[in-house]
């Protein structure tokens, strides 16, 4: 089965940090862990809730889960017919992410006006926030490949987190430093999928 997580900044990070594999345990205050069964209803959430969050960003995930595992939690309709979820009790979100399959990517990506992002600690994007770590990258990637590519190595969480919102930047910074950050990072992470999949 297919299914759909809208996540904030912070959730996304902790994915990334399983290697896009497993969603983070459930704080105390948040019992259910819902995942939901359609696209259009995840990009929802994400725009209406995400993105005007004080984090300002929104990313829709999706990812398979084996057919005899999702047929274990009953689908829950929680408004209009397209509102459809599955709820994991926080105590089985272990085991559901163990019949993962596969690797959890980054379908779409929404940001409000007051975006930030993840600022680095370190190297020449510390301090900064996402939209000028991009303008960080393009005066490094025109005078330096060496310190180009250490710098989005060194800083690849970030760079992970900002790639869907420096994609919807191109326009105006120049797709030609996304072209070089895809090339430094299929040969730094392979296997870990770079800006927003086809769904």
């Amino acid at each position: 089965m297919r299914l759909y997580r809208p996540v904030g900044l912070q959730e996304l990070l902790l994915i990334y940090r399983s290697g896009m594999r497993r969603f983070p345990p459930r704080l105390p205050e948040q019992p259910i862990f819902y995942p939901v069964l359609n696209e259009p209803y995840a990009r929802q959430i994400s725009l209406d809730w995400n993105a005007t969050s004080p984090e300002g960003a929104g990313y829709v995930t999706a990812f398979e889960v084996e057919d005899t595992h999702a047929a274990s939690f009953e689908v829950q309709q929680v408004g209009a017919r397209m509102h459809q979820e599955l709820w994991v009790q926080a105590e089985a979100l272990d085991a559901f992410n163990n019949h993962i399959q596969g690797r959890i990517v980054v379908t779409a990506a929404d940001f409000g006006p007051h975006f930030i992002g993840r600022i680095p600690e370190a190297f020449s994007l510390r301090g900064k926030d996402a939209r000028t770590q991009l303008e960080a990258l393009i005066g490094i990637h025109g005078y330096n490949g060496m310190d180009f590519h250490g710098e989005v190595t060194a800083n690849h969480e970030a760079v992970f987190l900002h790639f869907p919102y420096w994609e919807q930047l191109a326009n105006e910074s120049g797709p030609q430093v996304l072209e070089a950050i895809r090339k430094v990072w299929s040969g730094a992470f392979p296997e870990l999928p770079l800006g927003v999949q086809p769904s």
